[in-house]
């Protein structure tokens, strides 16, 4: 029998710290097996391996991309030691990810659905209101119990963020997702989109960089967990940029949210708003950020051991996910220093391991 032995401090909550594991036929055991020989041991700092809760295997700048590409995607996600992905909209099927065992494990949110004209080409389901329901009910069907929508995006002829939705749709289209088993999140920069889907009894929000006292209120009294992707915000100085000339009020609108995004998050982390980590990687942004995103939250007034929750523990515990638990996979990654310290280590895990296997 070919058994690993982990040595060192395992971290399978933020205090809870033991000294070893053993992996047996690819599961977590926390007793020493009294058979086996060849045994691999490798020591660290040992978490959970990463979440990335916002993530595009599949996608690429200009709509989806070919299996050799989503695999180069999932490999470089899995390197980094992000072996739970929450993919976050995708017009490319990548079931067959499921059937390999080396590759990251993915929960999908079927494809996002956006009013035509009104968000990234080739991206999206384009639908006007009187269709988002029965294309909601298929996104549920379609993913692993999320539905993912575009909230807001520029109106050429506002100039600026515009909600894509009427409220009263929204909240019949979020009622149907929920009847189908399925939590509803949405991509939202401005401030009156996370009003609205707030209102309409939303789960969760991507980006919320919109953020405002009375939303930021809401949000912590229903629960709404955000994940605000902050690897994608540090890019809307290059994205306001191209519209300065033609659409001024955008610019500087999306400016200003990127002007005080640490100050928001910090605001709804301290408001008691659910935060997770997640890179946006995919379509313009590259996979394999994890690291990066867990150390900007350590600049929106994160200690590093709320970052790390924000990736590991309570991630995983938000999508009904394991962690190092007795008999689940062992799916973890080793680090050389006490991440709880200086998350910096997080960028280059000494060893990762997804479903027993040792990967590096």
């Amino acid at each position: 029998m070919t058994a690993l032995h982990v040595t060192g401090r395992i971290l399978r909550g933020p205090e809870d710290v033991v000294d070893e594991l053993w992996v047996v036929d690819g599961k977590i055991t926390y007793t020493a097996p009294t058979t086996g020989t060849d045994w691999d041991t490798i020591t660290g700092w040992v978490l959970p391996g990463f979440v990335d809760a916002h993530c595009h295997v599949g996608l690429g700048a200009g709509g989806a991309v070919d299996d050799a590409t989503s695999e180069e995607q999932a490999v470089t996600d899995r390197d980094a030691g992000a072996l739970l992905l929450r993919d976050a909209g995708s017009p490319a099927d990548t079931r067959w990810i499921d059937e390999r065992d080396d590759l990251p494990k993915v929960i999908r949110a079927g494809r996002h659905i956006a009013r035509p004209k009104r968000y990234i080409r080739n991206f999206a389901w384009e639908v006007e209101p009187e269709q988002l329901v029965s294309r909601v009910r298929a996104e549920a069907r379609a993913g692993d119990g999320w539905v993912k929508l575009v909230g807001d995006w520029i109106d050429r002829e506002v100039g600026d963020l515009a909600p894509c939705w009427p409220v009263d749709v929204l909240t019949e289209a979020i009622a149907a997702a929920h009847e189908e088993g399925a939590r509803v999140t949405a991509h939202c920069f401005g401030e009156q989109s996370l009003h609205d889907f707030a209102a309409a009894g939303t789960d969760c929000i991507e980006h919320a960089t919109g953020l405002d006292d009375s939303s930021i209120a809401t949000f912590a009294e229903q629960g709404i967990t955000i994940v605000p992707t902050l690897v994608n915000i540090e890019t809307f100085p290059s994205i306001a940029e191209s519209a300065r000339e033609k659409f001024p009020d955008y610019h500087r609108h999306m400016l200003d949210l990127h002007e005080r995004r640490f100050a928001t998050v910090a605001a709804a982390h301290e408001a008691g708003i659910p935060v997770m980590v997640g890179t946006d990687a995919g379509g313009s942004i590259e996979h394999g950020l994890v690291a990066q995103e867990i150390e900007l939250f350590t600049r929106a007034g994160m200690s590093p051991l709320e970052a790390l929750s924000a990736a590991t523990w309570t991630a995983r515990t938000w999508l009904g996910r394991p962690g190092l638990d007795e008999g689940e996979d062992a799916d973890l990654v080793v680090l050389e220093r006490d991440p709880r310290v200086d998350v910096r280590t997080c960028q280059a895990p000494r060893h990762v391991v997804l479903r027993g296997r040792r990967i590096r």
